[in-house]
């Protein structure tokens, strides 16, 4: 992902003094890996004294996020955790040995009955609960769809919850709900929720129905990419980021991290298939090299840093690889995004239809500047993202449209001399 250029730029760069901007500056440049190799002594010198633990849950999911973790490659999670002098102090799939019984008491230690050691974990309070999966709240408000050890993880989540720091919700089932909340015949009696949204509906998240307040930090995707995840804990335990107090900064209206989810820039800006977009040549069948708009892609309206970052080694994306992205990290998804595999047929250009751009040329500007860009010209009152809220939408249209800006703003009070030079030269 990340080349000499974006090292040179930042090795030399005293770590203890980045302020938050050109901390996560170097985050989204370099990605985990090499952030960890460049600051290594430098972490292992601001963490001496510092421990932080995590309480990993599971509720209902796949378990892709934990897995896309381990996947992470070079540093590999152990590697990272330890580097980052993180605790995984409980984590429900990761864990051995089960509850252990005998005439319906709880036996054992903590090293062999992972129920003691969570309930040992929860009692010391403070640590980063980290939520995978979404939380069951039927039937009627019992959460008795979703058990684990015979407690119902509505229950579970509640206590973990209160005793801890703040809350990170890993994947799209966390978040929002996900799958398990997408649209079906069971889907109201099982009454699975997100942390702090259902879907796109703040007033359904879990931590409303508790009547919870929490600081909470989504990371959206299904699966999320290590980095997100491992980056956003990184910037939290080294105080690069303040919870709460700089959340509201580092955050856009889902939560997200705008590092990595950035409200100005959407995966279709880099695609390696945007060449053909700009020309209107489409595949309509799989397996063909041109652009995949007619076969449902998403990219253009999803905001994610997927074709800069990439996957797998930072070296592909779904569009590269030949799947459209079905925007899976959007807040809606995936109802917003069905079906997966057709054509968007409501966001034409300027009014007409892609398979219009694609056989006739609007003028020369449009042929000179792409479809993409007469698109976001032309139409502003478009919502960035599919399934934003009516107040919301109404809020983007009055605003005075400011440059590009792929980083999270600053505080006013934290701009630095050079930068107020900068923006007055602007």
């Amino acid at each position: 992902m990340s080349g000499e250029g974006d090292l040179d730029r930042f090795k030399n760069l005293d770590f203890m003094k980045m302020d938050r901007r050109t901390f996560l500056k170097a985050v989204g440049a370099l990605g985990a890996s090499l952030f960890l190799q460049t600051y290594r002594g430098d972490i292992v010198r601001a963490l001496e004294f510092a421990e932080t633990r995590i309480v990993w849950l599971h509720g209902g999911e796949c378990t892709g996020c934990s897995i896309s973790l381990l996947n992470g490659g070079e540093p590999d999670v152990l590697q990272a955790f330890s580097r980052l002098n993180l605790r995984l102090a409980y984590h429900e799939v990761l864990l051995g040995q089960q509850g252990i019984y005998v005439d319906g008491k709880m036996e054992g230690t903590s090293e062999l009955n992972s129920e003691i050691l969570f309930e040992e974990v929860i009692a010391e309070k403070g640590y980063i609960l980290v939520a995978e999966g979404a939380i069951a709240n039927g039937p009627k408000g019992t959460g008795k769809y979703c058990f684990l050890g015979g407690k119902s993880y509505k229950d579970i989540f509640r206590r973990t919850a209160e005793n801890a720091a703040f809350i990170v919700a890993v994947g799209q089932c966390a978040t929002n709900g996900g799958v398990n909340s997408a649209d079906s015949e069971i889907r109201d009696l099982m009454d699975f929720r997100g942390v702090a949204f259902t879907m796109e509906d703040r007033d359904r998240g879990i931590l409303t129905e508790y009547g919870l307040e929490k600081p909470v930090i989504n990371i959206n995707g299904c699966p999320p990419h290590p980095d997100w995840m491992l980056l956003t804990l990184a910037a939290v335990v080294l105080g690069k980021i303040k919870v709460p107090d700089d959340l509201p900064y580092v955050l856009d209206e889902w939560l997200r991290p705008k590092i990595f989810f950035p409200p100005d820039h959407v995966i279709h800006d880099n695609c390696p298939r945007r060449g053909y977009y700009d020309k209107g040549e489409f595949d309509t069948v799989v397996s063909g090299p041109k652009c995949l708009w007619k076969l449902g892609c998403k990219a253009p309206y999803t905001h994610a840093d997927c074709a800069i970052r990439r996957w797998n080694g930072y070296h592909s994306l779904c569009p590269q690889s030949g799947s459209p992205c079905i925007s899976c990290v959007s807040p809606g998804f995936p109802e917003s995004s069905r079906p997966f595999f057709q054509e968007i047929e409501d966001a034409g250009i300027v009014g007409t239809s892609i398979d219009t751009v694609a056989k006739v040329a609007i003028g020369a500007s449009l042929l000179a500047v792409g479809a993409h860009a007469v698109r976001r010209i032309a139409i502003k009152e478009k919502p960035e993202e599919k399934g934003k809220q009516p107040e919301e939408k109404e809020k983007k249209s009055e605003e005075k449209p400011e440059k590009e800006e792929v980083m999270p703003e600053e505080k006013p009070e934290e701009k630095s001399e050079t930068a107020k030079k900068d923006q007055g030269d602007e």
